[in-house]
């Protein structure tokens, strides 16, 4: 499959070009039509008139939940800090920065920034762990480093979605690189 390259998409109108519309189907059940039904309430009642912080207010209330967790990067602390004072008005709210545990890069012979060796490493498993004692219903990432969200989202027992994306270049706006026509001569080779 190529559909990004695709320029007809005309799936939008029900064309099935995969062959497994029918094992697809078969899976939204329990927990994943649950979600399902709640993105496409975002979808239908947030379009265009709601951010992404709302969104989540909202999608988290239709699906009924109740407990969030945040994962955050040490560098978004104060986002990450403004993020949970928004969400605790709404929810039981829990955050767990990424340094948690407080275990140096050298017990797992990580490679050190700056040579720093005795500095704690990031810690997605952890963090996960840490949320998944809390039981929360949704975790949220904020800025976790690529490759932590992975492994943050591989351990996480709760549901996980995106909220900040890192990207220290463009100030956490990925497409920016897109957007500009200076990151994007730099990343298609001519």
């Amino acid at each position: 499959m190529k559909c990004a390259l695709c320029g007809n998409k005309e799936c939008t109108s029900g064309k099935d070009c995969t062959g497994i519309r029918e094992e697809v189907l078969e899976a939204y059940t329990g927990e994943m039509l649950s979600i399902n039904r709640g993105a496409a309430h975002i979808e239908a009642t947030c379009y265009m008139t709601k951010t992404r912080i709302e969104e989540v207010i909202e999608f988290a209330r239709t699906m009924g939940y109740k407990r969030l967790g945040i994962a955050f990067c040490i560098g978004l602390s104060s986002e990450a800090e403004k993020i949970h004072e928004i969400l605790g008005q709404h929810f039981e709210v829990y955050s767990v920065c990424c340094k948690v545990c407080g275990i140096p890069k050298k017990t797992l012979k990580l490679k050190a920034l700056r040579g720093n060796s005795d500095a704690a490493m990031c810690n997605p498993i952890g963090q996960a762990k840490t949320l998944n004692g809390k039981k929360t219903d949704l975790n949220l990432i904020v800025g976790l480093c690529m490759g932590h969200d992975i492994a943050f989202t591989a351990n996480s027992e709760a549901p996980v979605s995106t909220l900040v994306v890192k990207d220290r270049v463009l100030t956490h706006n990925p497409l920016g690189a897109i957007y500009s026509r200076y990151y994007l001569n730099r990343l298609i080779e001519k």
